[in-house]
């Protein structure tokens, strides 16, 4: 009870310090710094849009590319592998999550954006007329590239949750639906599936809130431009990368709390959801 408590207090009192850190800016210019699109600290303009924009766009790339991949590993792993390897494949897939961010990202650099190059072309020349997120022509750096990076980053803590969510399921249910002569598939489906669903929810936005505060690996493939484009294969920029580039680099009182401000931002939304999917997976537990 005291170490949670504790733990609540810290958190409270790192909201009221960006808060006062940051005040400033929102004495200054209200929430309207939040939706503004222009970014030019040396001329005191702070628009936060971009960033915004660009954390959704390559979380949500993410999430579409990597949630599939995870709970598909994670179905096979509780309910199709022999038992003699679930183990090794669930130790293999967890240590994805203990590389290093930047490994991530120098990987993605040297290896993701030369194999990415041929596959953005031909979405750009099959589908960009068509479909204005797929316009091109593809700029390397991009959202599309720190999104792919991304998916496979939060493959671990999709799985590893969802992995336990689905254990929490009754083997008398499976039991139950192959003695109705249910397959495999109708048993994972109609048995394991729907009684699991808050827990996978849960899982997605506990990934989801890792995609959102990545920074190392975004930072070397989201291409670093302040601008809001309706193309996936343009280059941008994410609120942890903005902050991460140009911490170090602000001269500006007001850079600097502006900064501190999208970290706020950014922090509270990060654990308001990672507390949302704590409550879900809580209940596909009990």
């Amino acid at each position: 009870m005291l170490g949670a408590s504790a733990l609540l207090l810290a958190l409270a009192l790192m909201v009221v310090r960006f808060l006062q850190l940051s005040w400033p800016v929102w004495k200054a210019h209200g929430l309207g710094w939040i939706v503004g699109t222009h970014w030019a600290p040396a001329e005191g303009i702070f628009g936060a849009l971009p960033f915004i924009v660009g954390t959704v766009v390559t979380s949500v790339i993410a999430l579409v590319i990597g949630t599939p991949i995870a709970l598909g590993t994670a179905l096979f792993v509780s309910e199709i592998a022999p038992a003699k390897i679930r183990r090794p494949i669930s130790d293999l897939i967890d240590l994805l999550a203990a590389v290093p961010s930047v490994i991530y990202g120098l990987w993605g650099i040297i290896v993701v954006l030369p194999l990415l190059q041929p596959v953005e072309q031909f979405l750009a020349d099959s589908l960009g007329r068509f479909i204005p997120i797929f316009a091109g022509p593809p700029s390397g750096t991009s959202f599309f590239a720190a999104g792919v990076v991304l998916a496979i980053m939060i493959v671990p803590t999709i799985s590893a949750v969802t992995r336990e969510v689905f254990v929490t399921v009754p083997q008398d249910v499976r039991e139950a639906a192959f003695a109705l002569g249910a397959t495999r598939w109708e048993m994972i489906r109609y048995g394991v599936l729907p009684p699991a669903q808050a827990g996978i929810v849960g899982a997605v936005i506990l990934g989801l809130g890792r995609a959102l505060g990545e920074t190392v690996a975004v930072l070397l493939l989201i291409g670093q431009i302040p601008s809001i484009s309706k193309s996936i294969f343009s280059g941008g920029y994410s609120m942890a990368s903005v902050i991460a580039n140009e911490f170090g680099q602000s001269q500006e009182p007001l850079h600097l709390q502006a900064l501190i401000a999208i970290g706020l931002v950014l922090f509270v939304v990060t654990v308001l959801m990672n507390i949302f999917a704590r409550l879900l997976v809580g209940r596909a537990k009990a």
